[in-house]
């Protein structure tokens, strides 16, 4: 409780800093969600609904509908883990683990939350909206299940995404370099953005068992759909984020007991 308070106190003392400049809070907000627009409307033109009508054997509306989820999570994964894509520049490189040791709390949740991304409510408010658009296109009913899953593995996905970005960035303390082997595995994540069935095997086999993007989007959405047997894969989806979390907790955890300072 007391360490809640104090993590509390981060995101007080993080958004009061923000908000000093509010007008230019709200520019970020807004440049965020052109930027998470421009990439919906990539998918759109791919999908004009009248030269191309669909991926495979999923339709217009059902890709939006799993790009809509995708943003959702996505849009939370950025707004904590924004200090993990820098990790190893700034803490290991730089020497500001040091000072993270020396407090008395867990040094995963001050990394985490030194820093806050809150620049992707607006990624957060147009993967909301498409989520909605689509399932307003494909006549989906939600009840309260269907609205409780969709938080649930919303969830999950950046627990997912956020244990996965946790192990790249436990190899920092192994491997000094500044800019980390992030960049590869962040622009996978726009493969979990579409239906898994569209790539080739080798693919899939990535996204389902190395990298679980497939768990971030793809098969939650598939709760909705009639669309082959996703169910095991599909409410897996929160064991997958434990799984995850706990393979990231422990790679980090071995990374801080061999970490040994700059000096700087």
């Amino acid at each position: 409780m007391h360490a809640l308070r104090i993590y509390s106190a981060y995101f007080a003392q993080f958004l009061k800093q923000r908000l000093i400049y509010r007008w230019d809070f709200v520019a970020s907000i807004m440049s965020n969600m052109l930027m998470t627009v421009s990439g919906l409307l990539f998918v759109l033109f791919l999908l004009d609904g009248q030269t191309v009508t669909a991926l495979g054997d999923w339709s217009r509306e059902e890709v939006l509908f799993i790009y809509g989820y995708a943003m959702i999570s996505m849009a939370i994964f950025s707004s904590i883990a924004i200090n993990l894509y820098g990790f190893s520049d700034r803490y290991i490189i730089q020497g500001d683990f040091d000072r993270v040791l020396l407090r008395p709390l867990g040094t995963l949740p001050q990394v985490l939350f030194e820093s806050f991304n809150l620049d992707s409510l607006g990624s957060l408010l147009v993967g909301g909206l498409t989520l909605s658009y689509a399932s307003t296109k494909l006549a989906l009913s939600f009840g309260m299940i269907d609205l409780l899953w969709v938080v649930v593995s919303s969830v999950s996905g950046a627990c997912i995404l956020i244990s996965i970005f946790v192990l790249l960035a436990s190899f920092s303390f192994h491997f000094e370099d500044r800019i980390g082997i992030n960049p590869p595995f962040f622009n996978m994540i726009a493969f979990g953005r579409y239906p898994l069935p569209i790539f080739p095997p080798v693919i899939r086999f990535i996204l389902q068992w190395v990298v679980p993007y497939a768990f971030v989007a793809f098969y939650p959405a598939t709760h909705f759909f009639d669309h082959g047997d996703f169910a095991a894969f599909c409410y897996s989806t929160p064991l997958v984020a434990i799984v995850t979390a706990l393979i990231a907790w422990g790679a980090w955890g071995f990374g801080v007991s061999r970490y040994t300072s700059t000096g700087s």
